[in-house]
């Protein structure tokens, strides 16, 4: 594999910081940034180049990345799911299409600000685990990653805790483009979720009724894409306790609403699973994150008729299909899968 490493360059601080170290460490080592076609400005990286002491290319990823990441989010929000882009943009664009583009610069990996580890087996095979800073660890993002992927990766931040990464730019005068954290999801800036849905796919609002399960009328929608699984805020309809969304239902356009204690379940099936390594073929017990937030719940996996269904010890709440379900093993991650 070709020594050089090309290092993702967003501006911020973790990417910088990841450059540094690589240079400090002495990686033949070359800059890349890319665009989405949703960036508010143009991103001038000379004073990071002379910083850094490295040449920074900017390559436009735009069309891949409105066709794979995108459309990814806006038609799955129209199938009445909640997507999560930033599993998708990490698999097809930083370590697809980014990866593309860095080799064709003459690098053999793709180095990334991400704070995660790896890990590699007497086989070579690499695991991919959480990072040091259990405040920070991203491996939920990742795991949609292929072996090959993981592979070709390198995680200078993944035994740093963010305060020291702090400290690290301080030391070195690194200072970020971007002065705040980049957001969940990059491409929505000035409008709310909703509102982007609407005008991608031109829709037209199509508002209903809001049910409880017995089916009696509690309210109006106004529009099932304005809304998740879970939600809360913006429901307006008043009732003994806070309804949230309980179910999307595309066929009757309502929205179903329950209390709190109706949205927990047991029982989850899963779609296009992904394995870190070796697929995991047996039942058995594995901690599962079914979103970023969540602290994980012990939960056991299961196979049969050609169907993969998770099995909470505890009932979880508002289980949303269209997220991604990350099963771990102590801190190592063992793959993913979507909720239906």
């Amino acid at each position: 594999m070709n020594s050089k490493i090309a290092i993702a360059m967003s501006g911020g601080i973790d990417s910088l910081v990841a450059a540094h170290l690589l240079k400090k460490q002495g990686a033949d080592l070359v800059g890349i940034h890319f665009r989405t076609g949703y960036e508010t400005g143009d991103s001038d990286f000379s004073s990071i180049e002379e910083r850094l002491g490295i040449a920074i290319h900017t390559v436009d990823l735009s069309k891949t990345f409105d066709n794979s990441v995108v459309d990814y989010f806006v038609q799955t929000y129209a199938r009445g799911k909640t997507p999560n882009p930033c599993l998708f943009c990490n698999k097809t664009i930083k370590f697809g299409a980014l990866l593309d583009a860095a080799e064709k610069l003459g690098a053999g990996r793709i180095a990334t600000g991400h704070y995660v580890r790896t890990q590699r087996d007497g086989k070579g095979t690499l695991a991919l685990v959480k990072g040091k800073d259990p405040d920070k660890d991203q491996s939920y993002f990742l795991a949609m990653l292929s072996q090959e992927q993981l592979q070709q990766a390198v995680f200078p931040l993944g035994e740093l805790t963010k305060t020291r990464v702090r400290q690290i730019a301080g030391e070195n005068n690194l200072v970020p483009m971007e002065k705040t954290e980049s957001q969940d999801i990059c491409f929505i800036t000035d409008q709310s979720f909703s509102e982007f849905i609407a005008k991608k796919l031109k829709l037209d609002p199509k508002p209903g009724d809001i049910i409880l399960p017995d089916k009696k009328v509690v309210g109006k929608h106004r529009g099932l894409h304005c809304y998740t699984i879970g939600q809360r805020r913006g429901l307006n309809c008043p009732g003994p306790e806070p309804y949230y969304v309980k179910t999307i239902d595309l066929a009757t356009n309502t929205l179903v609403v329950g209390v709190k204690a109706a949205l927990y379940t047991t029982d989850v099936v899963l779609s296009d699973l992904n394995w870190i390594a070796a697929p995991f073929t047996s039942q058995g017990k594995v901690i599962t994150k079914i979103r970023y937030s969540h602290r994980g719940a012990s939960a056991e996996l299961k196979f049969k008729n050609n169907l993969t269904t998770l099995t909470f010890d505890e009932p979880q709440f508002a289980v949303t299909p269209g997220q991604v379900a990350v099963f771990y093993q102590e801190e190592r991650v063992l793959g993913a899968g979507i909720i239906q």
